[in-house]
């Protein structure tokens, strides 16, 4: 089985479906279903237009989108609650606003060099660095950074951001989304035949996982 997952690392309901979708997977290990599954990240932009090299405090930026200061700190509450009941630490006080192109262009590096496992690890080290740790994922020396914190060639990827390598690799998976009418993130796509939209909760991903299987 291969799972497609569109995202972005600077979306806060795809961190919590990554996490929640992993749990799912660990829960049909447990059930003895040893079927190998396969997950590769897509790339998908939240917001294209975030300015490179200029990072913003993301609370400016949700206050533009939704009305004002306090509506924005009402949502951003929310979503650090919701995270923090699956484990994860959303310091959204300290969040930079980014363009994420240096960093999924550096992710289709992981996937081509290493594969998928190692680009899902690099996945959920710039989602912690932007959403605890406060850094710019839209810099490439950051980006590079959390590359060499997860076993990757930190200089090797930042001399590759230098070049034009990897546009149009992310090109083609904001393509791949359009053909499938993704509007929104995450969606999970299961062997290009279903599509799971959202970060649904585990007991969902496990049972759409399991019919997938069986069929």
């Amino acid at each position: 089985m291969r799972v497609e997952i569109w995202s972005d690392v600077v979306c806060p309901w795809c961190f919590i479906g990554k996490r929640r979708f992993d749990n799912a997977i660990e829960v049909l290990r447990q059930k003895g279903i040893t079927e190998p599954i396969e997950v590769v990240f897509k790339a998908y932009q939240l917001d294209p237009s975030a300015p490179v090299g200029v990072p913003t405090p993301v609370v400016e930026g949700y206050a533009k989108k939704f009305g004002g200061r306090e509506r924005a700190e009402q949502i951003l509450n929310h979503v650090t609650n919701v995270a923090a009941a699956d484990n994860i630490e959303f310091n959204m006080d300290i969040a930079l606003r980014a363009n994420t192109i240096l960093a999924h262009r550096a992710l289709h590096w992981a996937l081509e060099h290493h594969g998928a496992i190692t680009q899902a690890i690099f996945k959920e080290r710039l989602m912690k660095a932007y959403f605890t740790d406060g850094l710019n994922v839209g810099d490439a020396d950051v980006v590079a950074q959390c590359a060499s914190e997860v076993n990757l060639d930190g200089e090797a990827i930042r001399a590759w951001l230098d070049t034009d390598e990897g546009f149009d690799a992310v090109q083609q998976d904001l393509q791949g989304a359009a053909m499938r009418e993704i509007t929104a993130v995450p969606s999970f796509v299961i062997d290009d035949r279903f599509l799971i939209p959202g970060a649904q909760d585990v007991d969902v991903f496990v049972n759409v996982l399991e019919r997938a299987l069986t069929r």
